[in-house]
């Protein structure tokens, strides 16, 4: 079972790519689960938001799971498989239950991947490699200024209990945090970066980059809409155009929503996405070149026929 996490900054495109790959006939996926977030906590402390201090938990310290999250993985259970039964107070067995609990929910579908997709888990990727085995990340990543535009829009319409609450000067900050964490992450094996705007640009060429790293088949035959469940429109309105998983050209909000001094305000407060695109390319031309020399190899390399 190939398990794979969907992570970015909240806003970024997430759940239209997590939605188009739900298309492709060997992925299996579900809503977001945040259970890393709510296993580990520490969120706003692991954003870096101004005035948070971290708070030493002795339990987390010792591997017990956070009493939140243990609940969150029950009713995971209970959702997909019917099941109510204590969770295990170790962090580590909490996990171990999650993954094989997807697997599962992956098998009994006929799929061999499957994808979770929280933005957050971004920030708990080092314990989400330790404890899921070949865990697999795909990052997604959008314009900062756009993003921002995004969750500001997303504020004014929406009741702030999504996680949208907070002003351009908090969100500006996280971006560039998100942007931080991603270049962390470059050149690792099984961390794929997908820039939103040059995927919907260009989508026959990113749809088959990303599957290539997936290792899943990009010629197969897709599904006309994503039909497995990967969000609650009643409580999730803004998904609405993204889970379809039919790529389009985002439309920037940016203009609309702030004025001209806001808007120079974060064009300077924003790092730019360009050397984390430089890096990735390079990274990407070491890869192709590290797989032509192994081509290479293979066919230099004298065929056997067996002992002599």
């Amino acid at each position: 079972m190939r398990r794979t996490f969907i992570v970015g900054c909240p806003r970024s495109g997430t759940t239209l790519i997590q939605a188009m790959l739900a298309r492709h006939p060997d992925v299996a996926t579900l809503p977001e689960t945040a259970l890393f977030e709510h296993l580990f906590g520490e969120l706003h402390w692991r954003w870096g938001d101004r005035g948070v201090a971290r708070r030493r938990r002795r339990g987390l310290a010792r591997g017990f799971a956070r009493e939140f999250g243990r609940r969150v993985l029950q009713d995971w259970e209970q959702r997909l498989e019917g099941t109510s039964r204590p969770a295990p107070w170790r962090l580590a067995t909490c996990i171990d239950r999650f993954v094989a609990l997807l697997d599962t929910h992956a098998a009994r579908a006929g799929r061999t991947m499957w994808i979770e997709k929280t933005p957050n888990h971004l920030l708990y990727i080092p314990e989400i490699a330790r404890h899921v085995p070949e865990a697999r990340f795909v990052h997604v990543i959008r314009n900062g200024l756009d993003v921002v535009a995004s969750i500001a829009d997303a504020n004014l319409h929406h009741d702030d209990n999504h996680g949208f609450g907070g002003d351009a000067k908090l969100w500006a900050d996280r971006w560039n945090r998100a942007t931080a964490l991603h270049r962390r992450h470059v050149g690792e094996p099984n961390h794929h970066f997908v820039f939103l705007d040059d995927f919907v640009r260009d989508v026959p060429s990113g749809w088959r980059r990303l599957c290539l790293a997936l290792e899943l088949d990009p010629d197969a035959s897709l599904a006309e809409t994503c039909s497995q469940p990967i969000a609650d429109l009643a409580d999730e309105p803004w998904k609405r155009n993204a889970i379809g998983g039919k790529p389009r050209l985002p439309r920037s909000k940016a203009r609309a929503l702030f004025g001209p001094a806001l808007l120079d305000w974060l064009t300077q407060r924003l790092v730019s996405l360009e050397p984390l695109q430089r890096q990735c390319r390079a990274a990407d031309h070491r890869h192709g070149l590290s797989r032509l020399r192994a081509r290479a190899s293979d066919r230099a390399a004298p065929a056997t026929t067996g002992p002599a």
